[in-house]
């Protein structure tokens, strides 16, 4: 699919975006690789790692539609990876999360078409990508949003924050709650599963993996076996489970084997899709009505010891 194509992924020196650059540059043969963000020192560091001739940096802002537009042209797939993320911060700060997470997924949008707070700014986010699908028209390009859990080892997450405060000897871990819970997933899964999820697009689903949760104290225990915790109280804007498919969506999702789908709730210029199968004829059964795909009610919790062979997979 990817092969002598020309590849831009916005947010491209963060850790997704470098897993992404590895992958693709490993498994396929673009013919271009395009990031772009905004931090000269990070695009000077991946271009020591990643400077093979395809390699291209581009210095910009998603909130820049100008350079959005200089940078994708003649581009043929765009990962749209460029967000703020951090919870707290974009409590403190609302409306620069909502210059990047949503007017950020406007420029982005509009370039690619060729004619908690956090959680609102991408569920908004999440909108305007499924609705793009109606602005391009019967034109070819289409959008899709792919949604999964808490990324082992991810900049900014628990667990190089717990590994920090390990290697400092310290006696006791920070716990916001006991009953806190996330959904896991290693850096790689989840690019394999934004790679996948090409070939399976019609374009305007939102794409679910199905992954293990894990309960906080188990992790802290996995990490530091015996080690005492103190429960600090939850930070500002902090959920206790993820819920990535909720009961609201129910009438919309559709499970398959190793995913869900939740379909589009408005319709598109080129006509009604079938959803339940998709473009690589992998078929999938509606959910029964009030089902949530939620961190907290998972089937599949990770133990002690799977979380340790997890994070030790990931590199954690």
């Amino acid at each position: 699919m990817f092969e002598n194509k020309s590849v831009l992924i916005t947010g491209g020196t963060g850790s997704f975006g470098r897993k992404f650059t590895r992958t693709l540059i490993e498994r396929h043969k673009p013919r271009r690789v395009i990031v772009f963000s905004r931090d000269e020192l990070k695009q000077y560091e991946m271009s020591q790692e990643f400077n093979s001739p395809q390699m291209r940096y581009f210095i910009g802002d998603v909130r820049d539609p100008e350079r959005l537009q200089q940078a994708m042209r003649g581009v043929d797939f765009v990962i749209h990876a460029a967000a703020l993320k951090q919870v707290p911060a974009a409590e403190y700060n609302p409306m620069e999360c909502i210059k990047t997470n949503v007017h950020g997924a406007e420029n982005v949008i509009k370039a690619a078409n060729p004619i908690n707070l956090y959680g609102a700014t991408k569920l908004a986010s999440d909108k305007l990508f499924v609705a793009a699908n109606n602005m391009v028209g019967y034109e070819k390009t289409r959008f899709s949003v792919v949604r999964y859990g808490n990324v082992v080892g991810s900049r900014g997450s628990v667990v190089p924050f717990f590994q920090k405060l390990i290697a400092e000897n310290a006696t006791s871990l920070p716990i916001t709650d006991t009953r806190m819970t996330r959904f896991w997933i290693t850096l790689q899964e989840g690019v394999d599963f934004v790679i996948r999820n090409f070939a399976r697009m019609h374009g305007g689903e939102i794409f679910v993996p199905k992954i293990p949760s894990v309960r906080i104290t188990d992790l802290a225990e996995a990490m530091a076996p015996g080690m005492a915790t103190n429960v600090i109280g939850i930070r500002p804007g902090e959920k206790l489970h993820e819920t990535m498919c909720p009961a609201d969506d129910s009438h919309l999702t559709v499970e398959f084997s190793d995913h869900f789908v939740i379909r589009p709730t408005i319709k598109f210029y080129r006509g009604d899709v079938d959803y339940l199968t998709n473009n690589i004829e992998e078929r999938g059964q509606a959910v029964a009505q009030g089902f949530e795909y939620s961190s907290g009610t998972n089937g599949h919790f990770l133990n002690v010891d799977e979380i340790k062979a997890y994070n030790a997979r990931a590199g954690a």
